[in-house]
């Protein structure tokens, strides 16, 4: 199993609106080192839901349910989707700032590749995000 982070402008699609679809495609994503990881993704695999913009806060979990696909949004090149179930949603939104601040946490990507849209994250780091969410 692999951990991921994927963030989205809540502008275009909020955690509110997962929870209430309850699963959805990830797809639109346009840089090729997300789309490497997204090729990297497999059913089983574990999500954190992070708004970037104006919020900056990782505010859910959710599971990867289908494996890298083509993107059906995609009229031209060599782009992948994945399917994502809404695992749950957290207590406390974990703001880029307590991210920051966390030893286990500021090594991550989201601290050191800023405008990544889907990265990494090790189990360790996942569990803490969730912690510190207030879920196990």
């Amino acid at each position: 199993m692999a951990y991921w982070l994927v963030k989205e402008e809540p502008t275009k699609y909020t955690f509110e609106m997962f929870l209430k679809d309850r699963r959805t495609s990830w797809d639109g994503v346009r840089n090729f080192q997300a789309r490497n990881n997204l090729r990297l993704m497999l059913k089983g695999d574990k999500v954190v839901f992070y708004h970037s913009g104006k919020l900056k806060a990782a505010v859910g979990t959710a599971l990867v349910i289908a494996a890298s696909y083509p993107d059906p949004t995609a009229s031209e090149g060599d782009w992948s989707a994945v399917d994502l179930q809404v695992v749950e949603s957290f207590e406390n939104p974990v703001t880029l700032a307590q991210v920051r601040a966390d030893p286990v946490l500021a090594a991550c990507a989201l601290v050191k590749q800023t405008r990544l849209s889907v990265m990494p994250l090790t189990q360790k780091q996942f569990e803490k995000l969730c912690k510190l969410g207030g879920v196990q």
